[in-house]
């Protein structure tokens, strides 16, 4: 029997603030707002910001300009500060100062007095310099006498070409909720997100995992190019050249699959299958591919997938510099006819399927927390959507690595395909949009749109609505697909697709005779829409698209399986889990949960296990795990007397 992924839980961190709830698919909308939501969102961001602290016990709130009695008069005071401080901006001076960024130079220095040093044989130079006097001193050391000019590397700063990213809200330091250990910014980011997306669930993750094996779970999670701050792999290549010592930790910690390891040793205790799989800008979707046939094939009941991208360094801002890839501040005077930039030049950076001149980097952590559709309806989880496949599909041969192919084509195509076959071809004619890559370069508005196009021609689609979240969140990287994902699931609770607001028009060179572009948001209604397709077209060929199924279409099709009856107890369930995941909720906009970090919890060794020829029961799991097998080859195989 296939079964069916459901979303039971989601959350997160990206620019537009904490995604559970939808927090961060809200301030996208907040001009759609009523004045509570509107009140409630702005207020989550300014916890998250550390520029508000609930008094405990009462409903009133400190901010820097006193005390507030009513969050409405919080807002009042703070709300600006609030906005300008979240989605893309001028990049803050807790990343790097883009006015004076520091970096080092060779010069040649005139020595005053000789200088002497000592090496060992490892660390002496393959070529020495003519200037060096080199004498053994007998224990494989070497004296070393430098006399004239000495080549030396000088600081100095220069002004930064790009100024601009989707940075988390101004304020928001992970690392301060736990005991964060000198971790990667990175890793910080997926301590918050995963806690985030597991709270949001509102079924404390000790009851699911005691309603299955510990072998039917499992976490899929990753980024595209590891962690490159000072802390992970950009310390480790970095710091000898700068004369500091390398850490034990900064090699470990630089893994692209570590989001995944540190959800399992330090969050869940996961002792399932595990993994971090990579694609360039699809590596969310890649994670959920793996996922999503898992759950389909009954290998896996419970699996979280998640993405973690903080790539607003220096060195990173500069390597997608130097390929021509980003908004740089002289292209955007000119994109601007302006002589100087304004922070609403900056904020407007990203302009996908318009006049626009490269991409703006951004930075998330997103997880999704997904059950099999069994499980699902007997623990009353939450019913957010469904995903029914993830296609992925290279672009076979390229002149460029970098340049896009016919890949995109095929994953796209497949996924409206299933949707047709799931739902029918009216419902995806009529009630279907295209969440698009949408990176705001040149080469992509025109690629991507053709692609988009061309599939809603051959499915006879007339206005296929497109959105293109990274008009105001930045381009995470392989976490992308993670910000369109909890963007999209929004789309079910308030009614809107949001605009790519940050263009009054799109360029002439976009194919869109049979998709719908809009710079204001469209409104569709909470049951307007029956699917999504997430879209990434991703560096070196990685394709991948995702249907999505609504949560009132996923609603019918389970009534359809398991029959009403199930479906009442069902609802009955879900009444209190809802209710304490809204608790969460509450608690987390007053800035008062903490995300889960167990370090050296509940930590076993293989004598803590007993282990039989058909199970492995281990301490503080409540079922064992079955470890017979069936002859999978027994076609192969001669049947024994």
């Amino acid at each position: 029997m296939s079964h069916l992924p459901v979303i039971v839980g989601f959350g997160g961190i990206n620019p537009a603030g904490r995604s559970s709830f939808h927090h961060s698919y809200r301030r996208l909308i907040i001009d759609k707002l009523s004045p509570e939501d509107r009140a409630a969102t702005l207020l989550s961001l300014a916890t998250i910001s550390n520029l508000v602290t609930a008094t405990p016990n009462q409903d009133s709130y400190q901010s820097a300009d006193g005390e507030f009695n009513s969050i409405e008069s919080l807002i009042e005071s703070i709300g600006e500060q609030v906005m300008e401080n979240s989605l893309i901006r001028k990049i803050d001076l807790e990343h790097f100062d883009v006015d004076a960024m520091v970096f080092n130079k060779a010069a040649q220095l005139k020595a005053l007095e000789p200088l002497c040093f000592s090496l060992s044989k490892r660390q002496l130079p393959n070529v020495i310099p003519d200037n060096w006097k080199v004498v053994e001193d007998g224990a494989n050391n070497y004296q070393i006498t430098v006399t004239g000019e000495l080549r030396a590397i000088l600081p100095d700063t220069k002004e930064a070409s790009v100024k601009t990213a989707g940075q988390l809200p101004t304020g928001f330091e992970p690392g301060k909720l736990y005991q964060s250990r000198n971790h990667p910014r990175n890793l910080q980011m997926t301590i918050f997100a995963a806690s985030d997306a597991i709270n949001s669930c509102g079924i404390e993750f000790s009851d699911i995992a005691d309603a299955v094996s510990p072998d039917d779970i499992a976490v899929y999670a990753s980024n595209s190019i590891g962690q490159l701050d000072d802390l992970g792999f950009g310390g480790l290549t970095k710091y000898p050249s700068i004369g500091k010592r390398i850490t034990s930790k900064q090699m470990p910690l630089g893994y692209a699959q570590m989001p995944a390891d540190f959800v399992n040793a330090y969050v869940i205790g996961n002792v399932g299958s595990t993994g971090g799989a990579l694609g360039a800008c699809a590596t969310f979707l890649y994670n959920l591919r793996n996922a999503v046939q898992d759950i389909r094939q009954g290998r896996k009941k419970v699996v979280l997938v998640g993405g973690s991208d903080a790539p607003i360094t220096p060195e990173i801002i500069e390597g997608f510099r130097t390929m021509g890839a980003l908004a740089e501040d002289k292209d955007l005077l000119a994109l601007n006819a302006v002589q100087q930039l304004s922070q609403q030049h900056y904020r407007s950076s990203c302009r996908p399927f318009a006049e626009n001149c490269g991409f703006t980097i951004g930075e998330s952590s997103q997880f999704v927390l997904l059950m099999n559709d069994q499980l699902a309806l007997e623990l009353g989880a939450q019913i957010h959507g469904a995903v029914p496949d993830v296609f992925v599909n290279a672009d076979g041969h390229k002149k460029s690595i970098s340049a896009p192919g016919i890949g995109n084509y095929i994953t796209l195509s497949k996924s409206a395909a299933l949707i047709s076959s799931i739902l029918g071809e009216e419902s995806l004619r009529q009630r279907s949009f295209v969440q698009a890559h949408g990176t705001s370069t040149p080469q992509n508005r025109v690629t991507e749109s053709h692609v988009i196009n061309e599939v809603a021609k051959a499915f006879s689609i007339k206005q296929w609505p497109v959105a293109a979240v990274k008009c105001y969140l930045g381009h995470s990287q392989g976490t992308a697909g993670g910000d369109q994902l909890s963007s999209s699931l929004g789309t079910w609770v308030y009614g809107y697709i949001p605009g790519i607001a940050t263009s009054k028009s799109f360029a002439d060179d976009v194919h869109q005779s049979n998709l719908l572009l809009s710079t204001e948001h469209i409104k569709v209604g909470t049951t307007g829409m029956d699917s999504v397709i997430l879209n990434s077209k991703g560096f070196g060929g990685n394709n991948a698209s995702a249907p999505v199924l609504a949560p009132h279409v996923v609603k019918d099709m389970l009534k359809e399986k398991f029959g009403e009856e199930k479906l009442a107890l069902w609802r009955e369930l879900n009444q209190q889990v809802i209710a304490k995941a809204q608790a969460y909720d509450y608690s987390a906009m007053r800035g008062e949960t903490k995300p889960c970090y167990k370090f050296n919890h509940n930590v076993l060794e293989g004598d803590d296990l007993t282990i039989t020829s058909s199970s492995i029961t281990i301490p503080g799991y409540k079922q064992p795990i079955d470890i017979s097998q069936e002859n999978p080859f027994s076609e192969y195989c001669k049947t024994s007397a």
